[in-house]
């Protein structure tokens, strides 16, 4: 399925030059910059946020200086690291403690009044409480079994990148990959988003899995266990901390000027974790395009950073489609499945027909703005330097047309139900 172009050309306001392209994008001047970022910075959703980006920021052009030069060649353990396991078991010290002292009070004062504050301690530390990733129930999930194919591209890529391969394949709405450690037994987890997965070309696929399974061999300290559930915990503490956006009485403020101390210590103790481990979190993401590129090519590695630029986009089209069905009603001519392979069509063929004057405003907006997937990544425009700053590499791996088509078939049930789940009730949130 096609999509239709708009395109003319006209002289720009600023400077002159001739602009155009395609109107369904921004139109702006690649001379002088005119529009080039129409809509201005974006405000941070909430003020944790905003400091985090802002510590994210600092520093940036320097860790990548170090990366470049070959300073920073592996990820490693050091005293930041060690300073934030502490801090983290320290966190989940006064979690036990609390559910310690919740514990106390109703054995103390079985039947008594002391079992008030008992349950209140237990009821406060159960949200608390260090969990173990595990799978998830409400998407689909694949094993070997069901997808050998692209399994054995998980294993060639994960060999290639030094580490093993996953244990389960979890397929979602988002337009985005993770991997995750699950179960006692620390088994591994790819989550794909099939968005995110469609419209990648098979090469940029391989840089994909290259870039996620590159965390296990670089040494990702935010990746484990005690110190994720240790930021679990004090983010928790800090929404039941939170201050009221608008006090409307007397008692709402008092509040507000209660809380503000132990607010102060938990976004404290939060960002200190974000300084010592930011460093180790944002080299790793360096050298996990690095791995992308090593094993699917630096062009490939590129092209992946270059689609992050468009998430927005992407997110566009599947919410477009979902409120097309929406307005056509329940009952309409055709069920959520059957649009279904509809809606991957529209996607792909949306992705492809980003004309590239829209791929360099977004690379120069992406300077502009410091623009990264979140406060754990670096800047994408300096990614992308890093990338582009050594000899290009042409893939370790490389897949085929015939390789491609099965993966294909067997993500195909997992590709429908998402899609009918995007059409039904529109793209996940955090997509």
């Amino acid at each position: 399925m096609s999509v239709g172009t708009q395109e003319r050309t006209r002289p720009c306001p600023q400077c002159g030059a001739g602009i155009g392209g395609d109107e369904r994008f921004t139109v702006w001047c690649a001379a002088c910059d005119w529009n080039v970022d129409p809509a201005g910075p974006r405000k941070e959703p909430g003020r944790l946020e905003r400091m985090r980006r802002a510590l994210a920021r600092r520093h940036g052009e320097k860790l990548l200086a170090e990366v470049v030069s070959g300073e920073t060649l592996r990820a490693r353990r050091d005293t930041p690291a060690l300073l934030a396991a502490v801090i983290a078991l320290a966190v989940h010290g006064v979690t036990v403690a609390l559910a310690a002292g919740g514990i106390w009070c109703i054995v103390r004062g079985w039947g008594g009044l002391l079992m008030l504050p008992g349950l209140f301690l237990l009821l406060l530390t159960w949200p608390l409480r260090p969990r173990l990733p595990r799978l998830p129930d409400n998407v689909p999930v694949l094993y070997r079994v069901d997808a050998p194919a692209l399994f054995a591209l998980v294993d060639e890529v994960a060999e290639a990148a030094g580490t093993r391969g996953v244990d389960a394949v979890v397929a979602d709405d988002t337009v985005n990959a993770s991997v995750q450690t699950y179960g006692l037994r620390g088994r591994r987890m790819l989550v794909l988003g099939l968005p995110c997965w469609e419209i990648l070309t098979p090469q940029e696929q391989v840089a994909l899995l290259g870039h996620e399974l590159g965390h296990y061999c670089n040494g990702d300290v935010r990746h484990h266990l005690v110190l994720g559930n240790a930021y679990a915990s004090l983010t928790t503490w800090w929404y039941y901390f939170a201050p009221v956006e608008h006090p409307d009485t007397a008692m709402e403020v008092i509040l507000d000027l209660l809380l503000t101390v132990p607010r102060s210590l938990v976004t404290g103790v939060l960002l200190l974790l974000d300084r010592l481990t930011l460093r180790a979190a944002r080299r790793s993401e360096y050298l996990a395009d690095r791995t992308a590129a090593r094993i699917g090519s630096t062009e490939a590695a590129v092209g992946l950073l270059d689609r992050a630029l468009v998430v927005d986009s992407a997110e566009g089209v599947l919410l477009r489609e979902a409120n097309r069905a929406a307005l056509t009603g329940p009952h309409g001519s055709r069920s959520a499945a059957d649009r279904a392979d509809e809606l991957w069509e529209q996607l792909t063929a949306h992705m492809a027909s980003i004309p590239e004057s829209e791929y360099e405003r977004q690379r120069r907006v992406g300077a502009l703005r410091g623009h990264s997937v979140d406060a754990t990544h670096p800047p994408t425009h300096l990614r992308r330097a890093s990338l582009l700053a050594g000899d290009p590499m042409p893939g370790a791996v490389v897949t085929d047309t015939g390789r491609h088509r099965r993966i294909a078939t067997e993500l195909a049930a997992a590709r429908r139900l998402i899609g009918a789940r995007i059409i039904r009730d529109g793209p996940s949130s955090g997509a």
